[in-house]
Parts: C-alpha cells; sequence; structure tokens
C-alpha cells in the first residue's frame, strides 16, 4: 500500500494545465477569431458557466444531458449543471432575452465548457470553444455563412489548408421513410449504414439498397457526390434536403471557389440537436475537429444553424508561430515602452545585477538592452 501523498499537479482525467507559450497562443487565437466575427455583425453574448438544470438541459441542451456534469445550488437548494456545449445556452439567450432583437440575430461566443466523458480521438473533457450562432433565416445563404465565416476566422489564425466537410443528418431516415423500411430491419440498416458497411447495406437496403450503396460510396470531394445526388430518384422530402444542399454549396464556392468542401451524404455525424445540413472542419494530416456546426432548432421553434470553433485543436494544427523575442530591460534603462510598441515582449530587472548577459539567459530572454536597442544574446 502506498501512503505517500498524491502530487498535488497530479489533475483528473481530461483536464491539464496550459503551460506559457501555449496558454497566451490560445487566447491570442480567440481574440483573432472573434474578432473575424465581429467585423461580420456578430455581437458577443457571455453565458454563465452554471445555471438551472432545466434551463440548461431543454430544447437543443437536452442532447448534452449526459455530458453535463450536474451539482446541488447552496442557496436555493436547486441542482443545476456545468454547461458542456455553448451552443444552447445563447439559443436560450435568444430566445428570452433577446427575443424582442429584430432577425437575423447574429450572436458570438467564447468561453470553456466541462464534459463528463471524453473519447479516444478527443481526450480532452475541458474543451475551449468559440462559435457563432445566426438565428431567425431558414436558407441556404445561412448555412453558407456559417462556413464562410468560420473559413475566415481559420484563416485569421494561420490555417489556410482546411476542409469542411459536410453531412445531412436527416437524409438517412428520410430515404429510409420513402422506402418505407421500418422496425427491427430499418434498426439493422441504420448502423450498418453507421459503420459503413456497403455489404450489408446491400442485402438489407431492399428496394432502396443501390440508391443507398451508390451514396455511401459517393463519399468524398463536394463535387462528384453533388452529381450523385442529383442523378437518383428520390422522393419529396429527400430531393428537397439535396436541392437544399446544392443550393448552400453553390453559394459557397461562389464566394470562395478555392475552399476545400467534401461530402459524406449518408454519415450522421453531429450534436443529437442538429436538424439539418451539418459542417465539420478538419486540417490535412490531423485528426482533430477543428470545428463542427450545424442547422438546429432554437428555443421553441425558431430555426437556427451556428458554428463552434475549437481553439485548442486550431492550436496544435496550425503551423508553429516565432516565438515573440522577449528582452531583457537591466535596471534603470527606459526602452521598454519603445520595444513594446515595436512588438518585443520585455522583461524589466527588479535590481541590479552583476552579469546582465547571464541574466538575460537565466530568464529565458532571446534579446538584451544595449547602448539603447535590443540586440539578439550572443551564442
Amino acid at each position: 500500500m502506498n501512503d505517500d501523498p498524491p502530487n498535488p499537479a497530479l489533475l483528473p482525467g481530461g483536464l491539464i494545465d496550459l503551460l506559457p507559450p501555449e496558454a497566451e497562443a490560445e487566447a491570442e487565437a480567440v481574440y483573432a477569431v472573434m474578432a473575424v466575427f465581429a467585423s461580420h455583425g456578430y455581437q458577443r453574448v457571455k453565458p454563465p458557466l452554471l445555471e438551472f438544470e432545466e434551463g440548461l438541459l431543454t430544447g437543443s441542451g437536452a442532447a448534452m444531458a449526459e455530458q453535463t456534469f450536474r451539482l446541488m445550488d447552496p442557496e436555493s437548494r436547486r441542482m443545476m449543471g456545468l454547461r458542456a456545449d455553448m451552443t444552447p445556452q445563447v439559443a436560450r439567450i435568444a430566445a428570452t432575452r433577446l427575443a424582442g432583437s429584430p432577425r437575423p440575430l447574429r450572436l458570438s461566443y467564447a468561453g470553456q465548457c466541462l464534459r463528463v466523458h471524453a473519447s479516444q480521438l478527443a481526450p480532452d473533457r475541458q474543451v475551449a470553444q468559440a462559435g457563432i450562432e445566426l438565428i431567425g433565416p431558414d436558407n441556404p445563404a445561412a448555412d453558407a455563412e456559417m462556413v464562410l465565416l468560420a473559413a475566415e476566422a481559420l484563416e485569421a489564425v494561420g490555417l489556410t489548408r482546411v476542409s469542411f466537410d459536410l453531412t445531412v443528418p436527416p437524409l438517412g431516415p428520410a430515404l429510409l421513410d420513402e422506402a418505407g423500411i421500418s422496425g427491427p430491419a430499418r434498426t439493422k440498416l441504420t448502423h450498418a449504414l453507421d459503420r459503413k458497411d456497403a455489404a450489408d447495406v446491400a442485402a438489407l437496403g431492399g428496394s432502396a439498397a443501390g440508391l443507398l450503396t451508390e451514396l455511401l460510396l459517393a463519399a468524398g470531394p463536394v463535387g462528384p457526390a453533388l452529381r450523385v445526388l442529383e442523378g437518383a430518384r428520390l422522393g419529396a422530402a429527400s430531393e428537397a434536403l439535396c436541392q437544399r444542399l446544392a443550393a448552400m454549396v453553390g453559394l459557397i464556392q461562389a464566394q470562395s471557389a478555392g475552399l476545400r468542401l467534401t461530402l459524406d451524404p449518408l454519415e450522421f455525424r453531429g450534436f443529437r440537436y442538429h436538424t439539418g445540413i451539418c459542417v465539420t472542419v478538419f486540417a490535412p494530416g490531423h485528426y482533430e475537429e477543428l470545428g463542427r456546426g450545424g442547422r438546429y432548432i432554437s428555443g421553441e421553434q425558431e430555426p437556427a444553424t451556428g458554428l463552434t470553433l475549437y481553439p485548442d485543436a486550431m492550436l496544435r494544427a496550425r503551423p508553429k508561430p516565432a516565438p515573440r523575442p522577449l528582452v531583457f530591460v537591466p535596471l534603470g534603462s527606459r526602452e521598454g515602452p519603445a520595444l513594446r510598441e515595436a512588438g518585443y515582449a520585455t522583461v524589466a530587472a527588479l535590481e541590479a545585477v552583476p552579469d546582465s548577459l547571464a541574466e538575460a539567459r537565466r530568464l529565458g530572454c532571446s534579446h538584451i538592452v544595449q547602448d539603447g536597442a535590443a540586440v539578439p544574446l550572443p551564442e
């Protein structure tokens, strides 16, 4: 039996200390992203970390119930939840405090969320978010705006080679409805579609087997996948979803022809509150999602769409920036303000030291003030 006291640096699984220089880099990335959102008219809101359970977990928030930490408020003696995602909170604000504001309502947000469970692909349980919600319009232009603004925000932090993976979660169920597939057969077929098992889809799909298999194999660049959908014989509900998707893609490509778009027509990926076209953002060579969003219902019945970026994942995916030069300013030197104005970070001596060069090295500085200027430390 080990009686040694626990290491005070030990943290619960999925939680980390963000240290220099990463903590500063994250703050700068969030600032850059939020500046892009603000430049397009998105006004920032700041929901609380905790809310009463019945408010946090209603509407779109119900989908996050299993990921929500709960505790009792010692003042009101009511149960509270610690947010696992900020979108339901923004939806609540839109439906209550901003119910009388003109639509379309453009809101942005940034903050930390905490989730009960991590996953192998997403091991962090504390998740930073920075996102936008567009509440009121229900049209392809609103869907396209989410992708275009996310691309601009990612470019602002140095991520120019990104991919937006489009999905249509309602399409699969609509196709199964139109084919009259229900009961246990539908359950098995849904599982086969989720596993991307073309053989089982062909065996279980009945009259829809050919179309479902074709759509399953069409996943990839958006152009060929859209042509498969355009050539398919679809029912009214499926046709409407595909026309909406094609219109959204056309608007995106008209404004950003080089943006990489992929399409997986039968992918179910998304939070359970998503009701229409969804998007997941990736960077080449990185398995982590950089962001995720899609269409949902805000409040009781108001259409909305949004997209959330994950600053921690963004920083891991972008090229490492050159560190900001750090200048040691000996006691009595007055160059600090001018150096900071020029883009340097300064470390001012608080007392006289016998060897300024040695002190600058000890503090990890890259430069030192000599003769009124910042000069690199000698090798």
